[in-house]
């Protein structure tokens, strides 16, 4: 069987509020193909996609508004197609095609 991973995406929908994004091109919607599997050929997911969205599609430097020790930041609320990720098994859920991926931040400055 040949190895198509490096040609294989995932079309995924991802979305920002809360001032997420802001870093993101002020954009709150960005219709992505995520490569289908990481660096060693496991299958993408969310973490692969955070480390993907800050390294392809971030545009503000300040990354540690987003992430912290390559985590997403506590505060910052994620949903899976409307599901809490909690739910779906948080940074190991594997991306589906069509998945919509909403990051919320709840942090609010005073």
């Amino acid at each position: 069987m040949a190895d198509t991973s490096e040609t294989t995406t995932i079309p995924i929908t991802v979305d920002f509020s809360g001032g997420l994004e802001m870093l993101f091109d002020s954009k709150r919607r960005h219709s992505i193909s995520l490569p289908a599997t990481d660096g060693s050929g496991k299958p993408a997911n969310i973490a692969f996609l955070i480390d993907h969205l800050c390294r392809n599609l971030m545009k503000d430097p300040r990354a540690e508004l987003f992430v912290l020790d390559n985590h997403i930041r506590p505060g910052i609320l994620v949903l899976i197609n409307d599901a809490d990720w909690e739910l779906e098994g948080e940074e190991a859920y594997e991306i589906q095609p069509r998945d919509n991926i909403l990051f919320v931040s709840t942090l609010h400055g005073g």
